[in-house]
């Protein structure tokens, strides 16, 4: 009997993360002035940290499954492994990347054109490529950089697990953070000015693999079982996590340069705390308090997270007249931009609506026959 593993929870948190990029990305075509509104500001800013809360949900569900499939089948199986992962992320994030390419013809800096970029975003180390030349013109393609972070991770978590095993996991994971820790130190000790590669360094960011992977392991398939108030009270202290660590240690994605080595290394251990109480808060919870919308969207995530810079990108860039026009026509000029914001969010999920139910649910279908811990994507 093989069980299946799906927490709707974790398609809420998805969500969640997605939300949190999205405004966090918004801030770079349509910025907030701090001045006016410092709050919204600030937390418009620590939605990138909705990025690692990608990564650790994406590391726990991929180290329970594993675990599961070696319990229940007696082994990892490596070749299927990889056959479900090509047909989860290939299909959709090439179409996309190559789609967008072939769209700067007409819609100047929507994707990249140089050989080195293809060759790196192809080869999934575009995250190295932003580290040695910054970010990217081509502002539709940036987000994608996390996509090959996670591929890097996809690489060696099932080897780890078929030849490692329990103990193996953990070693690594150790292992895994101490570099972590070992390369921002390094970074604190090298300063530079304007944007620092930190954010889109792999060892950086394996620190948040290495924490799901962990829970995975340590919580052995337990739930947390917390009342909804104590949820919201640990949701809370994930926020003002982010917070402390952007406000207090200047943690952020462009430019993570804080004072010292002790403010750096405190920021980013402040940064998975958040990370890490984000998803507790939600692990566990009762399907009944979920609504069905957030499931679904968090379902479609991907989609989300691959279609929102584009979508951001023509809004408040290519459209910006448009969007005025319709503003003032609106007599909503003073809310262009929230008014931009909803159309934006909108038509994203629209486009992720429509990846969904036509492109990427014949890949799922297919990734099936190499499923042995039914989920669901």
């Amino acid at each position: 009997m093989i069980h299946r593993y799906y927490r709707p929870e974790l398609d809420v948190l998805r969500l969640i993360a997605f939300l949190l990029v999205f405004f966090t990305h918004r801030m770079d075509l349509a910025p907030i002035d701090s001045h006016i509104h410092p709050w919204r500001y600030n937390l418009s800013l620590i939605g990138v940290f909705g990025v690692p809360v990608f990564f650790l949900l994406s590391a726990f569900l991929i180290t329970e499954l594993l675990t599961r499939e070696q319990q229940q089948t007696g082994k990892v199986h490596l070749k299927a492994f990889y056959t479900r992962r090509v047909l989860r992320i290939w299909p959709l994030y090439f179409a996309a990347f190559f789609g967008l390419a072939a769209l700067t013809r007409f819609v100047p800096h929507a994707g990249i054109t140089t050989p080195g970029s293809w060759l790196a975003f192809t080869l999934f180390s575009g995250n190295w490529y932003i580290c040695k030349y910054g970010w990217l013109n081509a502002y539709p393609v940036n987000p994608l950089w996390s996509i090959s972070v996670e591929e890097q991770f996809y690489l060696t978590i099932p080897l780890i697990a078929r030849y490692g095993r329990r103990r193996g996991l953990i070693a690594i994971c150790i292992g895994l953070l101490v570099v972590a820790y070992l390369a921002i130190f390094l970074y604190a000790q090298h300063p530079s000015a304007g944007f620092s590669s930190q954010w889109t360094n792999s060892f950086v960011q394996f620190q948040f693999f290495a924490a799901g992977t962990l829970l995975s392991l340590l919580l052995r398939g337990r739930l947390p079982e917390l009342n909804l108030i104590f949820r919201a009270i640990i949701f809370v202290a994930a926020i003002s996590c982010g917070l402390i660590a952007f406000l207090k240690f200047g943690v952020e994605a462009d430019n993570p340069h804080p004072a010292n080595a002790l403010g750096s290394l405190t920021g980013w251990a402040f940064v998975l705390a958040g990370t890490i109480l984000l998803f507790l808060a939600l692990l566990g919870t009762s399907a009944k308090y979920l609504p069905k919308a957030a499931v679904y969207l968090g379902r479609i995530s991907y989609g989300l997270y691959i279609f929102h810079a584009f979508v951001l990108f023509m809004v408040f860039h290519v459209w910006k007249v448009r969007l005025t026009e319709l503003s003032l026509t609106l007599h909503l000029s003073y809310w262009r931009d929230a008014l931009g914001t909803v159309i934006t969010l909108a038509l994203t999920i629209l486009v992720a609506v429509l990846s969904y139910r036509f492109f990427e649910k014949p890949f799922l279908q297919l990734k099936k026959r190499f499923t042995f811990v039914p989920s669901r994507d």
